[in-house]
C-alpha cells in the first residue's frame, strides 16, 4: 500500500498532525466537491449598499472574526492515493488550515471621486471580477470596499465566496453574524422563523390517523411522479427555447449582476389577503413579470402563424419553461452560533447540504393578477408533498461516489440547463442592520457559474424586498426592463387586492 502523497510537502504536516475525526472532517462534502467540477464552477456574489462612506480600517479589523472560521480559514488541498476514493485525476480534496493574510482578501481600490456613471462603473467592477477565477492557493473568499455614491447607497461592500465553501443559507447566516441591530449595536440581528401549524387539534385520534395515512400516499405518489421527470429532465426533457433561455455554454460567459428593491409591506398585504407564504407570492409576481417580459420580447415573432399564439398575446402556446431551485436541506445554522463560532472557536455544522427541485411556470397573460399567485401556491403546495429534493441530493452523493465529481458535473449540468432558469431566496432580518458601524441600506446576493442565463434571487431586509438578477447580457440584454415588470406586476397584484376589498393599503 503507497502512503498519501500531497502536492505540496509544507501541508503534509498538518494532516499527519490531524485527528482522525478531523482529518475525515476535512474531506469536501460531495456538493462542495460537485461545485468544483469543470462544467459546474459556481460562486456566490454578495453585494450590500450602506448610508455612509467606508472606513476600510475598521471593517479589516472587523472582518478578522472569519480567520476563526474553518472555511474561511482553509484552502483546498489534492491528496493522491490508491487508498481513497479517486477524483477527477486520482486525487481527492481536502480543506487544510492555513494562515489567512487579510491584504490577500480584502481590497481597497482607488477610485476617482468623480466617477460620471457610478452605477455602470459598480456594475462593471463585479461583471469583471467574475470573469476571473479565485486563486486555489489561498482561502476561497474576497471582499472589495467600494467608496462609490450611486443612488441608493455612499459605499458598496462585494464580497465573493466559491459555492462549495457553504449553501447560500449558511453563508448568508454567517453574513448577519457579522452585523448588529443599527438601535442596538450589541444585539445581533432577528429572523423571522417559519411558524408550524399547531399539532394539537380538535380531530379525534381517527381522523388524525386517516390523514396521516393520505398524507403518507400523496407523498410517495408525488416524489415518484417528481423522481421520473426528472430521469426524464436528464435523458431527453428540455424546457422550449425562449428568449430567457441560454445555450449550454452559458456557464462560461460573463455575467451582468442588477437588483431592484420594491416593498415588502405589499407582498405580506397580498400574503395577508389570500392566505399564502411570501415565498407563493413572489413566485407569483415572478411568473406575472416573466410573462409580460416575454410577451414584449416575442412581439412581431410568428405574425404569419396566429395559430401558434396565445389568444390576446404574443406569447406562444404551451410553453415549457421550469425554474431549477435550491433546498437547504439542513437547519440553517443560528446566527448566534455563528457568531459565537467566530469569537470563541467553538463549532457548528457546516457545509453544503442542498438538493434540487424544478417548478413548472405558467407563461401566460392572465386576466386575473391574483391567478399569478394562486398558480404558485398550487405548485408549491405540492411540491412540499413530495421528497424530491432529498432524491436528487442522495442521487447526487451516490453518483459522486461511483463515477466522480466531474462526471456528475456533467450530469448535473446537462439537468439543470434543460430547465429555463434558477430561482431563490431567503430571509433576511427584520430591522435595519450595520455592518461594522455601516448602516446597511439593501443587500443583493447572487449566483453564477452554473449553465442558465437568468438567476433571480429575491432578499428581505427590513420593510423592503430586493429584486437581484444575474444575467447573461448576449441572452437578456435589457435586463431593467425585466426589473420593470417584476415591479409593476406587484403594483398590480397588490392593486388587485386593495380593489376587491381584501387588504387595506399600506403605508
Amino acid at each position: 500500500m503507497e502512503p498519501e502523497a500531497t502536492m505540496e510537502a509544507t501541508c503534509s504536516t498538518h494532516e499527519e498532525s490531524s485527528t482522525k475525526e478531523d482529518h475525515h472532517r476535512l474531506i469536501l462534502s460531495p456538493a462542495s466537491r460537485l461545485f468544483h467540477s469543470p462544467r459546474f464552477n459556481c460562486y456566490i456574489v454578495i453585494i450590500m449598499g450602506f448610508k455612509t462612506r467606508i472606513d476600510s480600517n475598521i471593517v479589516k479589523n472587523g472582518l478578522k472574526v472569519l480567520h476563526n472560521h474553518p472555511r474561511f480559514s482553509c484552502r483546498l488541498l489534492m491528496i493522491y492515493s490508491f487508498l481513497l476514493y479517486k477524483d477527477d485525476r486520482g486525487g481527492k480534496k481536502r480543506w487544510i488550515q492555513v494562515s489567512v493574510n487579510q491584504e490577500d482578501h480584502v481590497f481597497v481600490p482607488t477610485l476617482n471621486s468623480k466617477i460620471e456613471h457610478p452605477e455602470e462603473f459598480v456594475e462593471n467592477y463585479i461583471s469583471n471580477l467574475t470573469a476571473s477565477p479565485l486563486d486555489l492557493s489561498k482561502p476561497l473568499w474576497e471582499v472589495h470596499l467600494l467608496n462609490v455614491k450611486t443612488s441608493n447607497a455612499e459605499g458598496l461592500a462585494v464580497i465573493r465566496m466559491h459555492h462549495s465553501m457553504g449553501d447560500g443559507a449558511s453563508l448568508m447566516s454567517l453574513l448577519l453574524a457579522c452585523t448588529r441591530k443599527t438601535s442596538d449595536p450589541n444585539a445581533l440581528p432577528s429572523v423571522p422563523t417559519q411558524k408550524r401549524a399547531d399539532s394539537s387539534s380538535d380531530l379525534g385520534w381517527f381522523w388524525r390517523f386517516i390523514l396521516a395515512i393520505w398524507y403518507g400516499i400523496t407523498l410517495i405518489a408525488n416524489t415518484l411522479v417528481d423522481i421520473m421527470l426528472f430521469i426524464a429532465t436528464l435523458l431527453f426533457l428540455n424546457d422550449a427555447e425562449t428568449p430567457i433561455k441560454g445555450s449550454s455554454d452559458v456557464h462560461l460567459t460573463t455575467k451582468r449582476f442588477l437588483h431592484r428593491t420594491v416593498s415588502m409591506n405589499h407582498i405580506k398585504q397580498v400574503k395577508n389577503a389570500m392566505g399564502t407564504t411570501v415565498n407563493d407570492v413572489v413566485l407569483g409576481v415572478t411568473q406575472a413579470g416573466l410573462s409580460r417580459y416575454l410577451n414584449r420580447r416575442y412581439a412581431g415573432q410568428n405574425d404569419k402563424d396566429v395559430g401558434t399564439k396565445q389568444e390576446g398575446s404574443n406569447l406562444p402556446k404551451n410553453m415549457h419553461v421550469r425554474a431549477n431551485i435550491l433546498v437547504n436541506l439542513r437547519p440553517t445554522v443560528g446566527i448566534q452560533d455563528l457568531a459565537d463560532m467566530m469569537a470563541k472557536k467553538s463549532k457548528v455544522r457546516w457545509g453544503n447540504c442542498i438538493g434540487y427541485i424544478l417548478i413548472p411556470f405558467t407563461i401566460a397573460l392572465q386576466d386575473d393578477p391574483l391567478d399569478y399567485v394562486r398558480g404558485a401556491k398550487a405548485v408549491i403546495d405540492r411540491k412540499k408533498h413530495s421528497l424530491e429534493a432529498f432524491f436528487t441530493y442522495l442521487t447526487a452523493n451516490l453518483l459522486i461516489k461511483i463515477i466522480g465529481a466531474k462526471a456528475a458535473g456533467v450530469l448535473a449540468h446537462r439537468i439543470i440547463s434543460h430547465s429555463t432558469f434558477s430561482f431563490s431566496n431567503l430571509v433576511g432580518p427584520q430591522e435595519e442592520i450595520s455592518f461594522y458601524g455601516h448602516q446597511i441600506t439593501f443587500m443583493s446576493p447572487h449566483v453564477y457559474g452554473h449553465p442558465h442565463a437568468l438567476h433571480m434571487h429575491w432578499q428581505s431586509y427590513a420593510d423592503e424586498m430586493t429584486v437581484c438578477l444575474t444575467v447573461d447580457p448576449n441572452v437578456i440584454p435589457d435586463p431593467e426592463k425585466l426589473l420593470d415588470d417584476l415591479e409593476e406586476s406587484l403594483k398590480l397584484i397588490s392593486h388587485a387586492v386593495m380593489e376587491r376589498g381584501l387588504a387595506v393599503d399600506v403605508v
